[in-house]
């Protein structure tokens, strides 16, 4: 479990983190997906990075991990209620580290409703302690669900017709 919790922190970190440097995409990124303008777009992506950030923090702590999984099972609900609301469209969501504009597939939603499940399970356990493992473990899911973004980015696979 602690791999988990470990991979969940580095996510939310790295999310937050890509959030403070690429403002200006990203701030548009949220904009459109909540269907707002540009000045509550930018007030959402401080919002969600802080949020990100705060969960992080707490997921690491082992005394808050049960409030840090429920901030992060929040933050990635709201993600995937965003992108179901706007499934079918072609926008770039800000979901991956490389603009670009893809359509929004259900994919892409299952992906954000199953980081909120995983988050909603951390919250469910006992905190248990981290071992010498655990952060190698939580690099290799880090690395797995990356390669899934880029696989999840091609337009038109050729394994997705068969």
């Amino acid at each position: 479990m602690a791999a988990l919790v470990l991979f969940c922190a580095a996510l939310l970190a790295a999310s937050a983190l890509h959030k403070a440097t690429a403002r200006e995409r990203l701030a548009g990124a949220a904009a459109r997906l909540a269907g707002v303008g540009p000045v509550p777009g930018q007030l959402l992506l401080i919002l969600a990075g802080t949020l990100e950030l705060v969960a992080a923090a707490c997921l690491v702590a082992a005394p808050l991990r049960m409030v840090g999984a429920l901030i992060a099972a929040l933050v990635w609900s709201a993600y995937a209620l965003a992108l179901a609301r706007r499934r079918g469209e072609s926008l770039d969501c800000g979901c991956d580290l490389a603009a670009r504009t893809k359509p929004v597939t259900t994919a892409l939603v299952l992906r954000a409703a199953g980081l909120a499940a995983l988050a909603g399970i951390i919250a469910l356990f006992p905190a248990a302690p981290f071992t010498l493992d655990a952060p190698f473990a939580a690099a290799g899911l880090l690395a797995l669900y990356l390669g899934a973004s880029e696989l999840i980015a091609i337009p038109t696979a050729y394994w997705r017709t068969a």
